[in-house]
């Protein structure tokens, strides 16, 4: 996970999620990237006073070397740089970690992560995610990137599909070997000349990855529950079984429960929220 001052409240309750619904929660091991401009003691005060027996490391994410890549989206959360480290995390983590479960901070579980930890990846895949393909896939990409056959090729050859780069399974070790961090960053380059997509980290990940991931059941991502980006409006869940909620989207469920204006499905996140005012991080 990402860990920053802005989305503490939720990664505490994501963690504690995590820890509740698993079996063997002596068995899950934390990696938390962040800004290399943040406090990490006061990150790593806040995660072991909340957690005293959690394993955890926390890597500085030296975002200066990349923040010339990001491109403006249609929401300015989009374009931190820290929302660009899950690409870099081959490199961030230590080689002996060859594989991990990615996980966005506004998200909670209620089954245990060790099932999804499990996610077969076959012979060659690098990763492993919800695919949703009734999203309209073309949407993600502008029509300078649709009209240019030789950018449009991209995809002729692969069904590709949309998919919520906020819960990933992904094989380090594959990444590594197919330096996929540098696939990344060329269609960045690209975007920065020509403009070919609007939202910020995801369609690099579509451009590189849809189409040719391991799948993973819909349950592990109930997405978009903080709304839509522009307006934020309540949404319910997909039909079908649960096993992880996530507020992907404008509203964030600690911002609506403090507004006193919460969407219904708030009052599931509400259980694992550590950080109820009137605590205050930076104090």
């Amino acid at each position: 996970m990402t860990l920053d001052s802005a989305y503490i409240r939720g990664s505490l309750a994501a963690i504690l999620s995590v820890l509740q619904h698993t079996s063997c929660p002596q068995n899950v091991y934390f990696h938390f990237v962040t800004a290399a401009s943040a406090s990490p003691s006061l990150l790593r005060t806040t995660i072991a006073g909340s957690f005293p027996y959690l394993n955890f490391r926390i890597y500085p994410f030296r975002d200066s070397a990349m923040a010339g890549l990001i491109s403006t989206s249609i929401r300015s959360a989009l374009d931190c740089p820290l929302n660009y480290a899950r690409s870099y995390m081959a490199d961030l983590l230590p080689p002996c970690v060859h594989r991990v479960v990615y996980l966005d901070s506004d998200l909670v579980l209620v089954d245990d992560i060790a099932k999804l930890a499990a996610t077969p990846l076959g012979g060659d895949k690098v990763l492993a995610a919800p695919e949703y393909c009734s999203a309209n896939f073309t949407s993600y990409f502008t029509p300078t990137f649709w009209s240019n056959p030789s950018l449009s090729v991209t995809f002729s050859d692969r069904k590709a599909c949309y998919f919520n780069t906020g819960v990933m399974v992904i094989d380090l070790n594959r990444w590594r070997a197919g330096d996929y961090t540098r696939k990344i960053e060329e269609w960045m380059e690209l975007q920065k000349r020509m403009r070919i997509y609007e939202l910020g980290s995801l369609p690099p990940f579509l451009l590189v990855f849809a189409g040719n991931i391991a799948p993973v059941d819909h349950r592990w991502n109930q997405h978009g529950l903080g709304g839509d980006n522009f307006h934020g409006l309540c949404r319910d869940l997909h039909p079908g079984p649960v096993s992880l909620l996530h507020w992907s989207g404008k509203g964030k469920p600690w911002a609506r429960l403090d507004a006193s204006r919460p969407c219904p499905l708030d009052a599931l996140w509400a259980p694992y929220d550590l950080l109820k005012p009137p605590f205050s991080f930076d104090s």
